[in-house]
């Protein structure tokens, strides 16, 4: 059902070079088996093991590629994954209401995104607007998946509803088949697949989510964990979270320009996540927090949203919702986050 990929084998070599250039490590590595579904983000995870910051922290890191969290948070409950990383879907919500052994730790995507709402090429200048969309076939990586609702929130702008356009679910990697076959009328796209169609030819972008997706900043990706998992091995949890903020520190300095861009396009180029360089510095990553805030309001509107178009019935106050312990102590353990370029204008990773 599940297969390693391109990512999982690049992790693999990159874990080997951790054992040979990390410094005094743990005897006893911890295995942690992580579900990631494919972003420009995931370098993150790779920057921690290719720095041996996991190995120096007693973690060996196993990577498996998702197409979406919205069917796979039964493998979290069940602990064949111990963290999944993804989009914020429905599922979430549900099983966290059937009492599921589940958490949002910390974000791993929020604004801005480099999301777009997409348009098959020759629809090009016919639609001009959300409105004219009623009707439409628009792809999405799931049915109850964070796309979905940013889809459904920006039609919400111009008086129409997700039941005004057919939803179809496609993976990300499927969706350029699908606008060349017209199969597909629109499509909200993430990074890199976003700079990949506009390269191609894909398709066209149309309309941003951040600049109409309220509240924002939003927070569309978190880092989720098994909780019984995590109190059987508590130590590993807090070393695991102190090495990946490390890192996602590191990310957002790259973000801005310092100076392990150049290695960190290298190692997305190795791991797959890539296959055009030139693409990861011409266009934008997406942004994520150095200190792993999540936006509670962003978060709590979802929940709501999901409710109304009928994919959960959850209503959970926020503490139910997310864990920040691990996150704030490793903030703690880390110290305050210092940007390298500080003349980048660029938003987000601050």
């Amino acid at each position: 059902m599940r297969h390693l990929s391109r990512l999982t084998a690049a992790l693999a070599v990159s874990l080997a070079a951790g054992a040979l250039t990390a410094g005094a490590a743990s005897a006893q590595e911890t295995t942690i088996k992580i579900g990631l579904v494919k972003s420009i983000s995931n370098v993150a995870n790779l920057w921690a093991v290719d720095r041996g910051w996991m190995k120096e922290a007693g973690i060996k890191l196993v990577v498996e590629d998702l197409d979406t969290t919205a069917n796979v948070l039964a493998l979290l409950a069940q602990n064949q994954l111990q963290i999944v990383e993804g989009g914020i879907s429905a599922g979430y919500f549900n099983g966290l209401e059937k009492n599921l052994p589940i958490t949002m730790v910390m974000d791993r995507v929020s604004s801005p995104l480099g999301h777009n709402l997409m348009l098959r090429p020759d629809l090009k200048g016919q639609i001009t607007s959300l409105k004219q969309l009623k009707g439409k076939v628009i792809a999405s990586n799931g049915t109850g998946s964070v796309s979905t609702y940013e889809v459904g929130k920006m039609l919400e702008t111009e008086g129409l509803s997700i039941a005004d356009v057919e939803v179809k679910v496609l993976p990300f990697t499927q969706m350029a088949l699908a606008f060349a076959n017209k199969a597909i009328d629109a499509a909200i796209v993430i990074p890199p697949f976003t700079s990949q169609f506009l390269d191609q030819g894909h398709a066209v972008a149309f309309k941003d989510p951040d600049d109409l997706v309220k509240p924002h900043p939003m927070t569309i990706a978190v880092s989720m964990i098994n909780t019984d998992w995590a109190k059987a091995n508590d130590r590993a949890v807090r070393a695991y979270y102190a090495a990946y903020l490390r890192s996602v520190r590191a990310y957002c300095n790259a973000y801005h320009g310092g100076k392990d861009r150049a290695a960190m396009i290298d190692l997305m180029i190795k791991s797959g996540t890539e296959n055009r360089p030139q693409l990861l510095h011409q266009y934008p990553w997406p942004a994520r927090s150095p200190n792993g805030e999540i936006n509670t309001a962003s978060v709590l509107d979802m929940q709501t949203w999901y409710v109304k178009s009928k994919m959960s019935t959850a209503q959970l106050p926020a503490e139910r919702l997310m864990s920040t312990g691990y996150i704030k102590e490793a903030v703690q353990k880390l110290g305050p986050f210092e940007l390298e370029n500080k003349d980048s204008k660029l938003p987000g990773c601050r």
